[in-house]
């Protein structure tokens, strides 16, 4: 068990789940609509060493990537950090996690690539896998322009993009590169499997709820059987030869389980993983700045990540 709700949480988290949009009942369309409406900027975004939207080759065409320097200067190259926003494979977009974009840029020290990925349902899996590793790769070739170390780049994400970084980490793996140093995920949607205790426990009142989840699913990966396909569900990849992870898991969230399973078999293949658990959290908790935990959380994963980017092994 989870033990209780973080206070901060508990206090908002009926207004929270109440005002969670019906996106199981709609078209991806109206549910990136939807999402869209309510999403506020912030008034003073983090004061960073610089911002850049720029658009690289995809294999679908153009993909729109936005990067950013830290406050702090350095003198030599910085590693790099290719994120892949949260949102369900369908909604959320670079706007919505710029928040967290700029304060992990600082907070690390390194550049931040944020991928505008194509979103589903109308580009369906494997789509934005392959915008997050083709990224990725034009990264490793470009890293020099940029001020960034090709030889320190990491992949990292929250929920959906959880998912779309440990299948980068994959891919890179499978394909010949480009070599990562680490991995960075958070609340990672891993495998289609609705049947996990902790479905059954927060699948419903906490938020993230177990019928959207299902539905983010049926939109990414329409077809079954394409659910098991290591490239969709990493849970059933071979996972040897992986570079080091840091994972962020809720305690209150459908999908604890699988992110926990997933770090006890990177864990079982060799990979130096951390697992942070952050047991009072909800899933998405991180993306919610005023709450403390948020910010325990993500000094947390910075710290983590620091290490390992630092090329110093993974350890508890």
């Amino acid at each position: 068990m989870s033990g209780e709700l973080d206070p901060q949480i508990a206090r908002i988290i009926e207004a929270l789940d109440r005002g969670f949009p019906p996106v199981h009942e709609m078209t991806g369309a109206q549910a990136r609509a939807t999402i869209r409406s309510r999403f506020v900027s912030a008034a003073a975004p983090e004061e960073v060493g610089g911002v850049e939207d720029r658009f690289v080759d995809g294999p679908g065409g153009d993909l729109r990537v936005r990067i950013y320097h830290p406050a702090a200067s350095a003198a030599d190259p910085l590693p790099v950090l290719v994120y892949a926003h949260g949102g369900g494979f369908v909604f959320c977009d670079l706007d919505s996690h710029d928040g967290l974009c700029r304060d992990i840029t600082n907070r690390l020290a390194v550049i931040v690539v944020s991928v505008d990925y194509r979103l589903a349902p109308e580009h369906a899996w494997p789509a934005a896998a392959e915008d997050v590793y083709a990224v990725t790769r034009w990264l490793s070739q470009n890293c020099a322009a940029l001020g960034g170390d090709a030889g320190r780049i990491a992949v990292g994400g929250d929920s959906a993009g959880g998912n779309l970084a440990a299948v980068t980490a994959l891919m890179a793996r499978d394909r010949g590169g480009p070599p990562l140093m680490a991995q960075l995920l958070v609340y990672p949607m891993i495998a289609a499997d609705f049947t996990t205790e902790s479905y059954r426990l927060y699948g419903s009142g906490y938020y993230n709820p177990a019928q959207a989840l299902r539905w983010y699913w049926d939109q990414y990966a329409p077809n079954e059987s394409d659910r098991t396909h290591p490239y969709a569900s990493p849970l059933h990849a071979d996972l040897r030869g992986l570079p080091p992870a840091v994972m962020v898991i809720a305690g209150h969230d459908p999908l604890r389980d699988e992110g926990l399973a997933y770090g006890d078999a990177l864990t079982a293949a060799g990979v130096p993983t951390v697992v942070r658990r952050f047991d009072g959290g909800i899933h998405g908790f991180m993306t919610m700045p005023s709450l403390d935990i948020a910010q325990s959380a993500r000094a947390q994963l910075c710290s983590d990540a620091a290490t390992l980017m630092a090329g110093v092994p993974a350890g508890g």
